[in-house]
């Protein structure tokens, strides 16, 4: 396959191969991460009100597990649009190298949730999980990593979103 030019390049990455990733300049990918991005983050926050206080410490302890379930299941979601994404991104770029990191990462933070909530399951959620605390606090540091490669991706680079030209509508 010939080498594109950078500018070849830049464009594919904007333009989505398929409508199921979202239309040109509106990708669904960034929407759907706020859905296990806010449910981990807020299992954490549920952990640590269940670690901090036995009074409502069940209670805490399996809404953490249920957030992490709901942040599972929107992260495979989230996923699967930001593979259509990646795909967009022609290899051996600088931003594909990003978005193989970026996708490392967050498959990395998925199978951390997955085992945390094994953990919790196989010993019911009569009280807060240590271990699984932990592993939550790993995976969203992991997770904080990944956005800002996100970020990168879509900010510094722009994959999947408008041109330039397109954007200067808004300043007119």
């Amino acid at each position: 396959m010939d080498e594109l030019r950078p500018a070849e390049a830049m464009h594919q990455a904007k333009h989505p191969k398929t409508v199921l990733a979202g239309p040109y300049g509106h990708p669904f990918h960034p929407v759907l991460v706020t859905i296990p991005i806010g449910a981990w983050v807020a299992s954490v926050v549920f952990d640590i009100i269940a670690l901090a206080s036995s009074a409502r410490e069940q209670v805490f302890a399996e809404g953490a597990y249920w957030l992490i379930g709901i942040g599972i299941v929107g992260a495979v979601l989230a996923a699967a649009f930001g593979l259509m994404d990646l795909l967009a991104i022609p290899r051996g770029t600088k931003a594909f190298r990003t978005g193989l990191t970026h996708m490392t990462l967050n498959l990395t933070v998925v199978v951390l949730f997955v085992i945390g909530f094994a953990l919790r399951s196989g010993q019911g959620n009569d009280e807060a999980s240590v271990t699984g605390f932990v592993l939550s606090l790993i995976a969203v540091a992991l997770l904080s990593a990944s956005g800002s490669l996100g970020g990168k991706l879509a900010y510094h680079y722009g994959v999947r979103v408008a041109s330039e030209e397109t954007q200067q509508e808004g300043f007119r």
